[in-house]
Parts: C-alpha cells; structure tokens; sequence
C-alpha cells in the first residue's frame, strides 16, 4: 500500500541508469490512465492529532489525486488513493488507443476519475483533518484589528514568475509535491507501473525504504483560492487556536544549495547573493 518519490537513479560512474522496463501488462486497462496506491501521509504520530497539518497538507493537491479514507496503522497514518496520471506508453491511435511497449489496440479504457475533490465548499467552509478525518469546518477569516501595522509589502510569492516541469506558471510549490508510495521490492509490478507514468506530472521516482518508493507529482492545491495563486487557509485559525494553513506551507525555501528551486522563484540567487528579486527582476 502507498507509494513514493521516485529519482532517477545514477550509476558509480555517473552515468544514468538504464530506464525501467514497461509493467507486465496483458491488456489495456484502468492501469492506462490511472493507478491506485496507498500513500504514507505521516509517520511517528505520538498523539491523534500530530498527522493533522501532514495530512490536511497532502489532501489538498486534488487536480491529479483521488483520496479514499485515512487510516492509522502502528504510529503511521496511511490514505489510500488514486494517481489520476497516464502510463507514458499509451498512444493515440486514429479513433482509438495502442501501447507502445506491448502493442495492444482498442479503445481507450474507462477513466476512473470522477468529479475533483473539493477542499474549498464556499465562503468560511472548508474540509480539513482533524484527529485522522476529513471533516468540514467553518475556518472564519480573522478581524481586521484598527490599530494594525501598514503592510510594507505583498506576499513575495504573488507575482513570481515561477513555473513546475510542465511550464505553468505561477504558485508553483503549491502545485507539486513529493508523495511516498507503499510499495514492497517484491512488488515488482507495481513498481514499473509507478515507473510508467507520464513525465512530468508523475516523475523522479527514487527508492529510499524496503517498503516504500517515492515520487513527484504536478497535482495543484485546491486551498488555492480564485486567483491560482493566493491560498485561502491563509490567517484562519482552527477551533484549537491553531493555524489552518499547515505550518510546512508557512516555511519560505531557503536556497541553501540543497533545496532545488522552481525556474523562477523569487528566492533563487541574485547576482548580489542569495536573496528576494526585486520585480522585474531578471
């Protein structure tokens, strides 16, 4: 169950590692156009609650993933869900389909897809985690105080001219994300098809645990609000006092030389250092 982040891997010598070989598939399927997985969401929980922001985090990039219910094993929380990525070797072919690596020929599989899960219900209300559930909550946004301080400046992110791999731009970290994939070494099968998706929507594919690979994924956040750009969990609080927004969403990257940055971050080196653009900017 589950799935992970996947990396090419590379070899002593530098040299990338041959590509995977296709899944052993006997016919067109479901498997074309989508696969099903159980994703870690949260390891080492001391409490009910400590999964929460992980998960509320996880289940807002909806555009390309389907969440089924949560569930605690051991000190883990796991949830399991549907990629809604193709295999790469599906191909157009006239009215129909074929694959490219075992040349099957038909038309194409039913999609499983359903409408989009939404996180977003509409004024105040929105579906959050709490204690291991997707809830409904209304997450007011806070009072105007009269004697707050001038803002100096937008959110730097706003108009940044970042892009992810399939060049749209804009809120980019808020538009992919790394998710670990349940998947034994003696899962052979799975893994391939995991292998298999379409680039860049489901790409970089490591294994780093026995149990479990991971991945990138291009799946946007539904918390985003009109605009594609601004989330709207932003200043909510949930009835604990706690911010709504995960906190890991708080953090702005810190281009230290281990973080990767999208094409375009604001945050990426400047010719004086590492620091803010200003706008315009390059």
């Amino acid at each position: 169950m589950g799935e992970a982040l996947l990396a090419m891997d590379c070899c002593l010598d530098f040299r990338m590692a041959p590509a995977s070989p296709p899944p052993p598939c006997r016919s067109l399927g479901s498997q074309c156009l989508a696969l099903g997985v159980t994703l870690r969401v949260s390891s080492s929980l001391k409490k009910p609650t400590s999964g929460d922001h992980e998960a509320t985090w996880l289940l807002g990039h909806t555009e390309r993933i389907s969440f089924g219910k949560l569930r605690l094993h051991d000190d883990d929380l796991f949830c399991r869900a549907t990629l809604h990525v193709p295999c790469k070797y599906l191909k157009r072919d006239g009215e129909g389909v074929r694959c490219a690596a075992w040349g099957f020929t038909g038309t194409a599989p039913s999609a499983p897809r359903g409408t989009r899960q939404r996180r977003r219900l509409g004024g105040d209300r929105f579906r959050v985690v709490e204690r291991g559930n997707l809830v409904q909550r209304d997450l007011p946004k806070p009072a105007l105080s009269a004697r707050r301080l001038v803002v100096l400046s937008q959110n730097p992110c706003a108009t940044a001219r970042c892009q992810t791999a399939d060049h749209k731009v804009g809120a980019a970290c808020c538009r992919d994300l790394q998710i670990e994939i349940m998947c034994d070494r003696a899962w052979t099968r799975q893994e391939l098809l995991v292998r298999s998706r379409q680039s860049p929507y489901l790409c970089k594919v490591t294994r780093e645990r026995d149990d479990s690979i991971e991945a990138e994924m291009i799946s946007a956040c539904d918390y985003l609000g009109e605009d594609g750009v601004a989330c709207e969990l932003h200043g909510r609080k949930r009835a604990t006092g706690e911010s709504a927004k995960p906190p890991l969403c708080h953090r702005w990257p810190h281009p230290t030389g281990e973080e990767v940055l999208h094409p375009g971050c604001v945050f990426t080196k400047t010719a004086s250092g590492y620091g803010l653009r200003a706008p315009g900017d390059g």
